[in-house]
């Protein structure tokens, strides 16, 4: 079971969490960043792991299941390994988001067969809910992989510039 990594705010309050994703979620992303900034090369699970730092049991479940979604391509081999399966402009971050959680039910009510709240019938909260998870994933919708991966900087100016991971300082 993978546990829950919390995107929070520093806007909010006490540094209350707004959504959860998975620490699956976020090593697909950046197993995607990645590679994204390396879009004429491919890499090794290897390299990922030791440039991230994350196990790599872990982090080979996650490139599978990113090659099943087509996410990726990997090859085998003495000059195999892992590149984008498109460029990362055709990459919706909210595609990803989708096939690599298991739900994004925020409260039991949004399924239900788990549904057990006695207010849920008269319940308003689970609509603002709901459009609070619909905005999130909105956001998530207009941007793309090539969009995370561009620098800060040079992403106000829109030149679509790609970060040399190799070159950065951890």
């Amino acid at each position: 079971m993978w546990r829950r990594y919390s995107l929070s705010s520093a806007n909010l309050s006490a540094g209350k969490s707004i959504v959860k994703l998975t620490i699956y979620t976020d090593y697909s992303l950046r197993v995607l960043l990645y590679l994204a900034s390396k879009p004429d090369a491919t890499a090794t699970i290897t390299e990922i792991t030791e440039y991230y730092n994350i196990s790599r049991n872990h982090l080979v479940k996650v490139v599978h299941n990113l090659g099943i979604h087509e996410f990726i391509v990997t090859s085998r081999g003495k000059n195999g390994g892992i590149r984008l399966a498109r460029p990362a402009e055709d990459i919706r971050l909210s595609d990803v988001v989708r096939k690599t959680e298991p739900d994004m039910d925020l409260l039991e009510c949004f399924n239900p067969k788990t549904d057990n709240c006695v207010i849920s019938p008269t319940c308003r909260l689970k609509s603002m809910l709901y459009e609070g998870r619909s905005a999130f994933m909105a956001v998530l919708e207009k941007n793309t992989l090539a969009d995370a991966a561009r620098p800060i900087a040079q992403a106000n100016s829109g030149e679509a510039v790609y970060v040399n991971i190799s070159q950065l300082k951890r």
